[in-house]
């Protein structure tokens, strides 16, 4: 039975499954669908092509899929799609997708978002991600599973954020993270492994595996691209090793370079 608040407005059209609960004057618009056991906290206002998964919390005062910061936006019927099991907390500000960015922003199963993030337009989260605090993603952001990213970060639009990344608090990134590091400052640079991330999640074998492939890219005199290059070419490289060259090489914007200063602990 749905347990909709008598102050709630819910346009007609909209798809609310049974077991959903709606708040005191939330906002359902006529194209949004949730899923069961999803809850919608008081005064949230949730409209656009939205759809939500099952078992989502949406805590009070959230704006989700409204239409995208962006001056060639013309109110096309691009979309926002959100997994299950998803944390949205006050305040959080996530858009619908452009054309021009493939019409879809995308989060993962599993995120939990924390109070006043900015999802912009086209961004691809993965499942498992934590956003912290007033952390602003900006347009095309693509972010892996499992990354982490601290409070009041900014991260430039097109930028790439890789699996089991972990981004300080207070960064500003403008190039690439690549997957399994720690990364931080303004401009952001890479530190070293992620470590803690990666003992939570990862058998010793694969980050011993990963740590002199790690050095080999970003201790040379080399770009990373290039050394990830000769690493991948020489092959016998482990999964997560793999998947780590490849990223790099696959950027476009280039990666952040490393903290040398900084890492000695860290690798």
């Amino acid at each position: 039975m749905l347990n909709i608040h008598a102050t709630a407005i819910i346009e007609e059209g909209a798809s609310i499954a049974k077991t959903v609960v709606v708040g005191a004057y939330a906002f359902v618009g006529k194209e949004v669908s949730i899923g069961e056991g999803s809850s919608i906290g008081r005064g949230a206002h949730i409209e656009g092509r939205t759809t939500i998964g099952a078992n989502c919390k949406i805590f009070p005062l959230a704006s989700i899929g409204t239409a995208p910061q962006d001056l060639k936006y013309d109110g096309e019927p691009t979309r926002l799609i959100i997994g299950d099991r998803v944390t949205i907390r006050e305040f959080c500000q996530i858009n619908i997708g452009t054309v021009g960015g493939g019409g879809v922003t995308r989060i993962g199963d599993d995120c939990l978002l924390m109070g006043h993030v900015h999802v912009a337009h086209d961004n691809q989260i993965g499942a498992g991600c934590i956003i912290a605090n007033f952390v602003a993603l900006a347009g095309h952001v693509e972010i892996g599973d499992f990354a982490v990213i601290g409070g009041m970060s900014a991260i430039h639009q097109f930028t790439r954020i890789g699996s089991y990344a972990m981004i300080a608090g207070a960064s500003a990134v403008s190039q690439d993270i690549p997957p399994f590091v720690l990364a931080e400052g303004n401009r952001a640079k890479v530190k070293g492994l992620n470590l803690i991330g990666l003992r939570r999640r990862f058998s010793r074998e694969a980050i011993d595996a990963l740590k002199p492939i790690y050095k080999e890219v970003f201790r040379t005199q080399s770009a990373p691209a290039t050394a990830a290059r000769k690493a991948l070419d020489r092959g016998g490289l482990s999964r997560e090793a793999g998947s780590f060259c490849e990223f790099i090489v696959a950027s476009k914007r280039g990666v952040a370079r490393a903290h040398l200063a900084q890492e000695k602990e860290e690798v």
